[in-house]
């Protein structure tokens, strides 16, 4: 093997490290855990609250692991990113674009101004980088609205008349949703993939920089091993409030979380289906994902189609890497809790049907860990759940608060616990207030620990939301056939009523009062404890409500809280989409 990859035993020996540290980690913590609960005997519901518990470690374990090492990658490797990534050593930055790279944008149900808006923006990037000849836009529709389609027709024949001397621009409407967002991409493979040596895959709510792309090109191209080579994606800034604090929260998680994977995951890396450049030939003649036979919910065709195709780009001898730079690509989030829980529907509908393919020959081992543990994202839910219930049921039959739990190693495992829940975010919290200048682009010490504190407390109550809404999700699924399909989402910041946020969240509202109303009638002293997960459910309602209004959206702005460092000095690029956010941030320097 290259010396410049990795040798394969040094591969083996990270990826040993880290599973002995994982697992390690899982029995000291189920250990303390057993003891805790040890309080007047250990009976069938303190085994089972152990039983739950314990399934939902692997994924607060493993992101605790990736956090720590993606700390000491960035605080003590001379090149981070070129820990992670080899080939970004070989590139200087001004090599010529040699391969013909397609663009997809893929598109459906949702009003095409702002696609058009930023795809303009791009396209000019490109063409004044000139590059332009070795690139051809594809927006790729799967809309059914008449009204939209409307849109799309006049709007895209706009831009490519504008662009068609300096990029060609191609826009296709399929008839049918046949595949999903996969199936639209496999079209365009079986059309025009043979004229392109690479692809760019962009969502609707995507940005890229003509920089980013052409370094994603330039590092795939100089590599003819890497097959997928995946941007990391961070939030637009928004006035959402909602969007506001859960970006910033992800901006913060992802950086440490991301290196860390990527330095045992190495040549076996993620692909989240846009922010990447793709290798087409290898795509085509490997990567195609069957239909899964039945007529059930969770077969047919793969909703979420990504993690697949990257196990099977590995199958087939090429590396997938994700490449951990901030300012490659961005995405706009949901802005309210409504939209980004019904999006969180589709991801957990589409990610329960890997099953099937973890059990498929030929892959690698990582490739099947990357399939179950995006599963396990998921699957852990309900377990956080069932012990929340038979945690407080056990609390309550208890005679006194003693004989359900050791309070000291209870302490001590609520601090460990919420440590490694939050481990992503504090290795790249004490990273950006160690850097001055990372500082400052976060707003400054003060407003950077404000928003942590702020943000802190949204995730803790959305957390266990997120974790209820997939469990009665997962409910309809296996027990009710019911599912989700791949439509539009609402991007615009907008209110949520009173009346839809209780029509959509009563439920939450019911487990998280009931769960307070049991130990208020049992063991008042164990509420505090039991609301570090209760209190999201029971806060839902008015929390879909509040992160939703404007003023509070503002107000944050306003204060600087979970500023990001585009608002404290707005790149050009994202100036020209005319982002509320920046258009705040650039008059309050003015």
């Amino acid at each position: 093997m290259d010396g410049s990859r990795g040798s394969e035993w040094e591969l083996t020996a990270r990826r040993m490290l880290f599973a002995l540290l994982v697992v390690g980690t899982i029995v000291g913590t189920l250990t303390l855990a057993a003891y805790a609960l040890s309080a007047g005997g250990f009976g069938v519901l303190d085994a089972l609250v152990l039983i739950f518990f314990g399934l939902t470690l692997p994924w607060t374990v493993i992101g605790f692991w990736d956090a720590v090492i993606g700390f000491c990658i960035m605080r003590f490797a001379r090149d981070p990113i070129a820990v992670v990534v080899p080939a970004v050593a070989r590139i200087r930055g001004d090599e010529p674009i040699t391969a013909s790279t397609a663009i997809c944008m893929f598109v459906r149900n949702e009003p095409p101004d702002r696609v058009i808006r930023n795809l303009d923006a791009m396209l000019r990037e490109i063409a004044n980088a000139g590059a332009g000849e070795s690139f051809h836009l594809y927006v790729l529709s799967d809309t059914s609205l008449p009204d939209i389609a409307t849109q799309e027709d006049a709007g895209f024949a706009v831009l490519a008349e504008r662009w068609k001397h300096r990029i060609a621009v191609t826009y296709r409407r399929r008839d049918a949703n046949t595949g999903f967002k996969a199936g639209n991409f496999w079209d365009f493979c079986e059309r025009w993939g043979d004229k392109h040596e690479f692809a760019v895959t962009l969502d609707t709510d995507s940005f890229m920089t003509a920089a980013a792309i052409l370094r994603l090109v330039r590092i795939i191209q100089a590599d003819p091993k890497l097959g997928i080579l995946q941007g990391l994606v961070v939030g637009l800034p928004s006035t959402s409030a909602f969007a506001r604090l859960f970006q910033f929260g992800m901006r913060l998680g992802m950086r440490s979380w991301t290196i860390g994977a990527a330095w045992w995951q190495a040549d076996c890396g993620p692909y989240w289906g846009h922010n990447a450049v793709i290798r087409i030939a290898p795509f085509v003649a490997h990567c195609r994902i069957p239909v899964l036979p039945g007529d059930g919910v969770l077969d047919g065709h793969v909703l979420s189609h990504d993690q697949i195709e990257a196990a099977f780009m590995r199958r087939a001898g090429y590396d997938v890497r994700v490449l951990p730079e901030e300012d490659l690509g961005w995405e706009q989030n949901p802005p309210t809790l409504i939209e980004f829980l019904r999006r969180d529907q589709r991801w957990c509908q589409g990610n329960l049907q890997y099953w099937p393919f973890i059990k498929m020959p030929g892959l690698k081992a990582v490739s099947r860990f990357q399939l179950f543990f995006a599963m396990l994202m998921f699957l852990a839910s309900p377990a956080w759940i069932g012990m929340l219930v038979f945690g407080a049921i056990d609390a309550a039959v208890a005679p006194t608060t003693a004989d359900f739990m050791h309070f000291g190693a209870g302490h001590a495992l609520m601090a460990l616990t919420f440590v490694m829940w939050f481990a992503p975010h504090f290795a790249t919290e004490i990273d950006v207030l160690l850097r001055p200048e990372l500082r400052q682009a976060f707003g400054g010490a003060p407003r950077f620990i404000a928003g942590i504190a702020v943000m802190t407390l949204f995730y803790i109550l959305i957390l266990p939301m997120m974790w209820f809404c997939h469990t009665l999700f997962m409910i309809g699924i296996l027990g009710f056939g019911r599912s989700i399909g791949w439509a539009g989402q609402v991007r615009e910041d907008h209110t949520v009523s009173w009346a839809e946020a209780f029509k959509q969240l009563w439920p939450h509202a019911v487990l998280g009062f009931g769960i307070v109303a049991l130990l208020c009638a049992t063991h008042p002293s164990a509420i505090p404890y039991a609301l570090l997960l209760a209190a999201g459910p029971a806060l839902a309602v008015p929390m879909a409500v509040i992160s939703a209004w404007p003023s509070v959206g503002r107000w944050l702005t306003r204060l600087g809280i979970g500023r990001l460092p585009e608002e404290t000095a707005p790149p050009e690029a994202l100036t020209a989409l005319a982002l509320p956010a920046l258009d705040k941030a650039t008059a309050r320097a003015a």
